[in-house]
C-alpha cells in the first residue's frame, strides 16, 4: 500500500511549527535570564560622560544605552523633542552610534500579526486531516486486505523441486487460465477450488505462487486469519470485497493461506459456535458456489489440517480438488538441496545425495534451514565455502539442537551416559529389524545428555510388527545397561524418554495396529480433535473394562518382552558395550564406520541366523 503523501506533508508542516514555537519560547526564556542593563535617568548618563566613565553611547529609537568602561551598561529614556547635545553628550566626549530600527520594526509587526494566524490555521488543518484519515479507515474497515501480485515469472514450477505429481495436477489449472477456450469447447470445467494439503514446510504456499507465476495472471494472496475481526460481519464483508476485486481482474487466482483458521466445521467447540468465523465461512461458501463459468477466477487454499474443515467446503463445486503435497523422498530431497545451495559457495566435493539419504522425514523448509545453518557455520569459522562437514553438523543441529559443549557433567554422570548410549547402539546393531547405528555421542543436545542416532537404510511407507518389537527392545537397551553395569539401585532418570516412547509404541500396536495376538486384528477406541483445546483430544472408549484390562496387560507384556531381549543381548556382549563406552568417554563421538569395528560380523551373522530359525 502506497503511503499518503498529503497526510505525511501536513504532519511535517505541523511538526515544523511546533519546533519554531519551541525555539521562540526558549529564546525568550534565555533572553530573560541574561543580565539586564541598569535603568537610570538620562542625567546620570550625562554625568558619567562628563566624568569619563562611558566608553560609548548607542541610540535606538528613544532608548539610550551607555556602555561603561568597567563593562556594565546603563539604559535611559530620552525625552521627546530633545537631543543628546541638550544633556552635554557630544561626540568629542564619547563615541555615539545610532541604530536604524525601521526595517526590523516592520518585520516584527508583520510577524506579530500573521504568525498566530499561521499557527492556528496549521493546527486546524492538521486536525481536519486526522479526522479525514479516521473516517477513511472507518469506511475501509470492511475492505479486503489481500495483497495483489501481478503475473510474473519470478516463481515458476522449475523453482519448486520435487512434488512432480502435485505440479502435474496444478498444471491443468495453469493451462485453463491460459487457454480456457480449449476446455470449454469440450464441455470441461476446471475445478473452482483447489485445496493444497500437506505437512508444515512442504511448500504449499510456494506451489501456489508458482501457479500464479506460470499462469501470468493477477494473484490475490491473503491469510484466512485476516478476514476475522472482533466485529461480526467484517469478515464476510472482506470476503465479498476480495471476490469482487478478483472478478474485475479475471482471469485471476485467489490464494487463502491456512484455510482452517476460518474453515473449521461449523457448530464445533465448547459452548456453541463462533459467529464471526462462521459468517465469514458462509460468505466464502456462497461466493465460491456463485461463480459463473466465464469468471475465470480460481481459489487456491492451503492447510495442514484437512480433517477439521467443514464438509461444505470440500463438496464438488467448491474445493472439489485436493492436491496432496507429501514429504519429499530421497530423490526429491536431493533436488531441493540443489535449489537451496544454488546461491551458496558449496565445496566441489560435497555429496548432496548423501545428505538427502541422511535426512528422511525432512520437509522442504527443514532442508532450507539445514543449508542455511551450514552456511552460518562456515561464516562463523571464516571459511569461504560450505563443506560436507558443515552440512553433516547442520543435520544434527536441525534434528537434535545445538551442541552444549560448555555443559559440565559430573564424571559419574558422564560415565553412566556413555554406557547408556552404548547399550542402545549394541542392541539396535544386533537385532535384525532395527535401524542401523549412524552415530553415537555423549555431547549434550537440548535436554538429552547423549544420543544414539539410528538411520534407516530405506524409506518405509509400511512398518512391520518385527520392526516395532526390535525398536521397543532398542529403547529399553539403555535402561538394562545401567542396571547391568551399575546395579538396579543406581538406575537414573536418563531412560525416562525411552520408556515414554516404548509405552506409546506398544499401546499403538495393541489398540490401533491390531498387532496383539491376544486381542487380534481390531482397533480399540478413537480420538476426536477438539478445536477449542488446540492439540488436545477426547478419547471415546468403545470397549469394556475387561478389554481395557487386557490392553494394559498386552502393553506391559510387549515392553517386558523387549526389556528381556535387550537384557540378554547386553549380558552376552558386555565386553563390546564396555569398549564402546570407554571410547565414548575419550572421543565423545563415534560414527558408523568406527562403530562397526567393534563387532565380529561373522559372529553376529550366526546369532542373526539362530534368531531367524
Amino acid at each position: 500500500m502506497k503511503p499518503d503523501n498529503s497526510k505525511s506533508g501536513s504532519r511535517t508542516v505541523f511538526y515544523i511549527l511546533i519546533v519554531f514555537v519551541a525555539l521562540v519560547l526558549i529564546n525568550s526564556y534565555i533572553g530573560d535570564k541574561v543580565a539586564a542593563p541598569k535603568q537610570v535617568a538620562i542625567s546620570q548618563i550625562a554625568q558619567d560622560v562628563q566624568d569619563g566613565k562611558v566608553e560609548k553611547v548607542s541610540i535606538k529609537d528613544s532608548e539610550v544605552t551607555a556602555t561603561l568602561k568597567n563593562g556594565s551598561s546603563e539604559v535611559a529614556i530620552q525625552e521627546a523633542n530633545s537631543t543628546l547635545k541638550d544633556y552635554g553628550i557630544t561626540p568629542d566626549k564619547t563615541k555615539i552610534t545610532v541604530e536604524d530600527t525601521s526595517g526590523s520594526a516592520v518585520w516584527y509587526n508583520l510577524a506579530s500579526i500573521f504568525l498566530p494566524i499561521f499557527l492556528i490555521g496549521g493546527l486546524i488543518f492538521f486536525m481536519l486531516r486526522s479526522a479525514q484519515g479516521a473516517n477513511s479507515k472507518a469506511m475501509s474497515f470492511g475492505k479486503s486486505t489481500a495483497k495483489l501480485f501481478m503475473g510474473n515469472k519470478k516463481i515458476a514450477f522449475a523453482d519448486v523441486a520435487g512434488a512432480d505429481e502435485a505440479k502435474q495436477e496444478l498444471f491443468e489449472v495453469v493451462d485453463f487460465l491460459k487457454n480456457p477456450k480449449k476446455y470449454r469447447d469440450l464441455g470441461a470445467e476446471i475445478p473452482r477450488g483447489v485445496l493444497l494439503v500437506g505437512s508444515p514446510g512442504t511448500g504449499k504456499t510456494l506451489m501456489a505462487r508458482a501457479v500464479a507465476g506460470e499462469a501470468g495472471v493477477p494473484f490475490f494472496s491473503i491469510s484466512a486469519s485476516e478476514f476475522v475481526e472482533m466485529f461480526v460481519g467484517v469478515g464476510a464483508s472482506r470476503v465479498r470485497d476480495l471476490f469482487l476485486k478478483a472478478k474485475r481482474n479475471a482471469p485471476a487466482i485467489i490464494f487463502v493461506d491456512e484455510l482452517d483458521a476460518i474453515g473449521r466445521q461449523r457448530g464445533s467447540g465448547l459452548g456453541g459456535s463462533h459467529d464471526e468465523r462462521e459468517q465469514t465461512l458462509n460468505q466464502i461458501l456462497v461466493e465460491m458456489d456463485g461463480f459463473e463459468a466465464t469468471d475465470n477466477v480460481i481459489v487456491v487454499a492451503a492447510t495442514n489440517r484437512p480433517d477439521v474443515l467443514d464438509p461444505a467446503l470440500l463438496r464438488p463445486g467448491r474445493f472439489d480438488r485436493q492436491v496432496y503435497i507429501d514429504l519429499p523422498d530421497r530423490t526429491e530431497r536431493t533436488a531441493i538441496l540443489k535449489v537451496h545451495t544454488k546461491n551458496k559457495p558449496v565445496e566441489s566435493g560435497v555429496d548432496l545425495a548423501k545428505i538427502a539419504a541422511s535426512t528422511p522425514g525432512f520437509s522442504g523448509a527443514d532442508l532450507k534451514n539445514l543449508t542455511n545453518e551450514a552456511a552460518i557455520m562456515a561464516a562463523r569459522e571464516n571459511k569461504k565455502t560450505v563443506t560436507q562437514a558443515h552440512l553433516n553438523e547442520s543435520i544434527e543441529k536441525v534434528m537434535m539442537g545445538p551442541e552444549k559443549r560448555l555443559k559440565v557433567l559430573l564424571e559419574r554422570e558422564k560415565k553412566i551416559t556413555a554406557f547408556h548410549e552404548a547399550g542402545h547402539a549394541v542392541v539396535s546393531h544386533i537385532l535384525p529389524n532395527a535401524d542401523p547405528v549412524h552415530k553415537i555421542s555423549i555431547i549434550s543436545r537440548r535436554m538429552a545428555l547423549g544420543y544414539t542416532w539410528n538411520m534407516p537404510t530405506e524409506e518405509r511407507k509400511l512398518q512391520t510388527k518385527a520392526h516395532f518389537l526390535d525398536e521397543i527392545a532398542t529403547l529399553m537397551g539403555g535402561r538394562v545397561t545401567e542396571e547391568e553395569f551399575f546395579g538396579k539401585e543406581n538406575v537414573t532418570t536418563g531412560a525416562q524418554n525411552d520408556m515414554k516412547k516404548a509405552t506409546e509404541l506398544a499401546r499403538h500396536m495393541v489398540t490401533e495396529y491390531g498387532m496383539s495376538d491376544r486381542l487380534g486384528p481390531q482397533t480399540y477406541g478413537h480420538h476426536d480433535d477438539m478445536p477449542f483445546l488446540g492439540k488436545e483430544h477426547t478419547e471415546h472408549r468403545n470397549y469394556s473394562e475387561d478389554i481395557a484390562k487386557i490392553i494394559d496387560e498386552e502393553v506391559t507384556k510387549l515392553i517386558a518382552d523387549g526389556r528381556d531381549r535387550a537384557d540378554k543381548l547386553i549380558k552376552s556382549h558386555k565386553k563390546v558395550v564396555t569398549e564402546i563406552a570407554e571410547d565414548l568417554l575419550k572421543k565423545e563421538t563415534i560414527d558408523d564406520k568406527e562403530f562397526l569395528k567393534y563387532f565380529d560380523e561373522k559372529e553376529i551373522a550366526k546369532e542373526d541366523k539362530k534368531k531367524s530359525d
